[in-house]
Parts: C-alpha cells; structure tokens; sequence
C-alpha cells in the first residue's frame, strides 16, 4: 500500500479514536456498505448494515428463527393467500407512524426492475391492506417458502420516499444519484447520522425504537479500512472495538494478543467460480469465433485442476469447508453425501478432458475477482490462476473493489468470476431460483446467474420445485436439479467460509451463521 494511503488510514483510525466514549462501537470491515437504498443490493455487508436501520415484518433470532418484528402474528389462510397483523404504536425516524400503506408500497417498491430482491418480493405476491394494521397477500402460485421470501423484505416510509422522490429502489449499476443511497428513515434500533462512502459512515441509538435493547451501544461510527495490517493494528492498538474479517494470517496472532479475542463461526455462504457459458465468443479471451466455456469438458477440467486441501490448508489457514455442494448450506440438499463430494482433483484427467476439447495447449482468459468481499477473495483467485496454469489456461486476474465488482457483474462484462452466496436461508429455493435458473428478463428469475447457463432440464426441475407442496415431492426435484447442476458443472464450488471476527476484550457480541453483526446485541464494558 502507498505510504500516503497508509497514513490517511491511520489519520481515520485515529480520528475514531479521539471520538470514542464507553459506548461508542467503533468497527472495521475490508469493504464499505454499497447503500443505503435497502432495496437496491442484495449483498450481504450491505444488508447487514441496513438492517440496523430498517426493519422486516418477521425478524430473525440469534439461532436465525422467526420472530415477530413490524408484524405481531402472521397465519396461512389458504394455499394462495397470507394474513399478517402489524405492530401498532410503530414509529420510524422523523417521526411519522408505521402502517400497512408503507408495508403494501414496501413491497411494491421491491419488485421494481432496480430492485436486486425482486425475486423475492415477486414470490410473495400480491400485498392488499385490510386494514391500518392488516396486510394480506395474494398469491398467483403456491410458494412452499413463503415466510423465507418474506422475510429479507425492508420496510420503509411510503411518505418519505415519496417526499424525497425514492420511489424506485437505487439503480446501482449505472451509478445513480438517490437520496434515499445517502439518507435513511427506517423504524429499527439505529438512526443513520451522516453517510461519507468510502470513508466512515455514522449511526446513533434510536431512543423511541419499539422494545428494549439489548446491548448498550449508543453510537456507531464505522470506517472501511481495506489494508488487513492497518485493520489488524488498530484493533490491537485499541483505535477500533470490532473488524468483522481479520485477515486469516493475522488470526493466531490476534488469538494471543492481550485485551483482544476472536469469535469463530462458520458462515451459511459458498464461494464459487462462475463462467460465461452464454455468449459464442469470450469478451476477454484468446479464443476467437468460439466460446471454450460452452464445453462442459473444459468447466470440468478446470474444477479438476482445483487443489482445494493445499487452498484450504495453505491459504485459508484451515478457515473453510470445501464442497462439491453449489449451495449455501448442505441442507439445501438434505446432507445428501452424493452431492456434497467434490469432484478429485487429478491434473491428468484434466490435460485429458482439455485436449479432448481442442484445447491441448489451453487458452488465455480473464478472471474477475472482487479484492474485499470474501476471506482472501483476490488471493484465491491469483492461487486459482497458478494451478490453472499447469493446464495451460492462463488467467488475467483482475480484482477490483466490491463497489466497482458487482456492477460490473449486473452488466455480464465478465468471462470468468467469483462469486458468494449465502445468508440465513438454507433452503435451496433462493439458490436455485435467483442464482442458477435460465436467466429471465423480468420476475427476478436467474438474475444472480451472471454466466447465463442455460439448462432447460434442470431449470424445469428447479421451476417445478419452486411451487411444489409436498415435502417429499419437492425433495426429490431438488435433488434432481442439484445433480444435474452438477454433473454440467456449470459453476465450480469451491468451498464455504468460516468466518472469525475480532473483538476488543471488553466486547460481547453474537455471531450468527448468515455473519450479520447485530448491533442491538452489543455490549461494550469498562
């Protein structure tokens, strides 16, 4: 790193430092929240942060169950409709009083086109208010996880989106100015203070939020800090109380340095690698007139030449869990064991498989990484690149920061990526649907699958499963689906992180499996 940006670092750091108090929580992270538009990215830092300030009808315990929030009771009518009763007495920031007219444009406003939880908001249907403090929704389908679509929904004011002209969801890719990416008016247990992108973003306690809170964190004061040594050392140096990704490397050291602790938990995410299996010549490749990655036989050798214990063990310090699984959590697949074996790794059969491609001396293509997303993100990539090299595919890693990454994937102008995908839902539906089915142009469908693979078998399973009711028929078409994903190898699996975060001593925090930092859950000591 530049020695000037080191020093703008620590000038930040230390800036912290000297506006700290007993409970001010002053945190890190290697990335910066993309926005504040809690409609608008559909990423995880991202929605961890703005679910301090905004709020669901159904929120999430620390064992990841629902549990009442903007709604007190919710009941299945019949197969095609759902009722929820909402929380009275609800106010949001400037003031004005929650009803079910901000659930029904809620809900609206998130299946816009801009919206990157469309898929959801889609599949729950319809929303009508009974009353003030009643919402129904009507379904077009029978949707089998109903309440896991439901609940990553963000609530919002219907009259302050409308006053500050919000009413579509942020437009992230093509780098719109929005209000409502700079400011906020949620109901939830923290008030954003002032946003600076890239440089520290502020929050302050609500003092009219509806229940007790739990922790005693008054204030938030966060900075992206993407160098891990400076993140590292000013947690150490007691600059910062919290980082939510410790450098692997430093994670040892951290776990014997006095006044500091490392919280360990896996995470519900896989990291996998994705390729442009859609257009019939690579936008960055050698390959001219021809597109290598429409060739099942080169996906294949690629995942085969794939040395994942010398990744896990040499790179990742043992922080992760390979699979051969393509979801976030193995009970997507009911454990099956067939589905979680990895592919061998065996460089022999993959030089076979590329020359039996026409590709005996391999090819060149670019490989798109974000630098602060996951655990050693642009490391795994250069590491991936090495090992491809012993088959003759040369890679041009290319890592850029999340804020520049993701939209660059929304407008498919990649031949090679990396993507993660997890949170707290272990069902395969919001996988299958949004991050493996034909791309569609509207309704959400196959939005995430930026490599825009097309499989007419397994899309018809995984479509059937999306609206089967019963239990063992819809298992048997996931697994159907999951096998035939698999077999074409149209991404390849790496592994699935654990994730360790890093505290001061004096922190007490709750780590949850989807790794949402829960801020109401804080308490700081002396």
């Amino acid at each position: 790193m530049h020695r000037l940006t080191r020093l703008a670092l620590a000038a930040a750091v230390l800036g912290l430092a000297a506006a700290a108090s007993a409970q001010t929580l002053r945190f890190a992270s290697q990335g910066d929240p993309q926005t504040m538009d809690p409609h608008s990215q559909n990423e995880s830092f991202t929605n961890s942060v703005n679910q301090q300030v905004y709020e669901y009808l159904v929120h999430r315990d620390k064992q990841l169950n629902f549990v009442p929030g903007l709604a007190t009771s919710w009941e299945q009518v019949s197969a095609l409709k759902w009722r929820f009763k909402l929380r009275q007495g609800v106010k949001f920031h400037d003031g004005s009083a929650f009803n079910a007219d901000d659930v029904v444009y809620s809900i609206v406003r998130a299946q816009q086109p801009t919206s990157q939880i469309a898929v959801y908001a889609n599949a729950v249907g319809t929303p009508k208010k009974i009353d003030d403090f009643t919402v129904e929704f009507d379904l077009p389908k029978v949707n089998p996880i109903f309440m896991e679509h439901i609940a990553p929904l963000f609530i919002m004011d219907k009259e302050w989106s409308e006053k500050n002209k919000a009413t579509k969801p942020q437009d992230f890719k093509n780098k719109e100015e929005h209000y409502a990416a700079m400011n906020a008016n949620g109901t939830g247990p923290f008030m954003l203070v002032k946003r600076e992108p890239g440089i520290r973003t502020t929050w302050k306690r609500n003092p009219n939020y509806w229940k007790p809170i739990e922790g005693n964190v008054q204030e938030v004061v966060f900075t992206p800090i993407g160098n891990d040594a400076t993140r590292s050392a000013a947690l150490i140096s007691g600059e910062l109380d919290f980082i939510l990704d410790p450098p692997p490397r430093d994670v040892a050291k951290l776990r014997n340095t006095a006044g500091v602790k490392v919280i360990d938990g896996p995470e519900n995410r896989i990291v996998f690698i994705g390729m442009d299996q859609f257009r019939d010549e690579l936008l960055y490749s050698n390959v001219k007139g021809k597109n290598p990655f429409k060739d099942q036989r080169v996906r294949q050798a690629l995942y085969q030449a794939v040395d994942i214990e010398t990744m896990k063990n040499k790179l990742m310090s043992g922080q992760s869990y390979p699979t051969g699984g393509n979801t976030p959590s193995p009970k997507a697949y009911y454990n099956d064991p067939k589905i979680e074996a990895r592919l061998p790794f065996d460089l022999a059969k993959a030089k076979q498989l590329m020359t039996d491609a026409g590709y005996p001396n391999g090819f060149e293509v670019q490989l798109d990484c974000p630098n602060n997303r996951y655990i050693q993100d642009e490391e795994i990539c250069v590491a991936l690149a090495a090992m491809w090299e012993k088959i003759g595919v040369k890679i041009k890693v290319v890592a850029q920061p999340r804020v520049t990454y993701f939209p660059k994937l929304e407008k498919y102008d990649a031949s090679m990526y990396m993507l993660g995908w997890g949170g707290a839902v272990t069902d395969a539906e919001t996988t299958l649907t949004p991050v493996m089915r034909n791309l569609q142009p509207s309704g959400g469908v196959g939005s995430y699958n930026y490599g825009r693979s097309t499989n007419a078998k397994f899309d018809d399973l995984a479509a059937k499963s999306s609206v089967e009711a019963d239990p063992a028929k819809r298992k048997e078409l996931i697994l159907a689906a999951l096998t035939e994903w698999k077999e074409q190898v149209h991404t390849i699996p790496l592994h699935r992180q654990v994730i360790p975060w890093a505290a001061r001593s004096n922190v007490s925090v709750v780590h949850r499996p989807d790794n949402y930092f829960v801020w109401e859950w804080v308490t700081i000591g002396k």
